[in-house]
């Protein structure tokens, strides 16, 4: 059974720039740059008849481009022992728009709400085996990280493996989204 999720995919430069503060804490099991991504929704595990019904219904979301900015760092969990790093989202009403979209049409093909709160961010490592001092001063030194607004003109569908070495991702379908940014235009 396939294991879902809708995510933005960030250009190759901004995951090279992620991939450049990738480094210097031991113990971090640091994601590798080409999976880099921004996750709208974790669907898991569904059957194929529901795997079909959610690629097609995401083909039929309208929703504008729009630019997004990464910045700060952070950890999950919000509170107790961190396991998570990741480079922050901030607010961003075509994001938080894209998102409620998704939400709405999983909910209407049959995949329950996501109950968590919406907490945008890109995974940078895992830290189980971080000293927390060593993550606290991570942390700390990478305050003020942050990448210009970069434009999102399209959301993806990704099917994911478990893996020993981590979890494997598959491109499954990219959906654009209306309209170019004035920007990209002269590009």
């Amino acid at each position: 059974m396939p294991r879902l999720f809708v995510a933005l995919e960030l250009p190759e430069n901004t995951r090279e720039e992620l991939a450049r503060i990738a480094t210097g804490l031991p113990g971090a099991d640091w994601v590798f740059s080409d999976d880099y991504h921004l996750t709208l929704r974790f669907i898991g595990e569904v059957d194929q008849a529901c795997f079909e019904t959610v690629r097609e219904g995401l083909a039929g979301i309208q929703a504008d481009s729009f630019r997004l900015e990464l910045r700060g760092m952070g950890l999950f969990p919000l509170r107790g022992d961190p396991e998570t790093l990741w480079a922050g989202v901030p607010k961003s009403e075509g994001l938080l728009s894209l998102r409620r979209r998704v939400e709405s049409l999983l909910s209407r093909r049959g995949i329950p709400p996501d109950t968590r709160k919406f907490h945008p961010h890109v995974t940078l490592a895992k830290v189980k085996n971080s000293a927390e001092a060593w993550i606290g001063q991570y942390v700390a030194d990478h305050s003020l990280f942050s990448i210009p607004a970069i434009p999102i003109q399209a959301f993806s569908l990704f099917s994911s493996r478990l893996a020993p070495g981590g979890a494997i991702h598959d491109l499954e379908e990219t959906y654009p989204l209306n309209g170019l940014l004035e920007a990209d235009i002269s590009d």
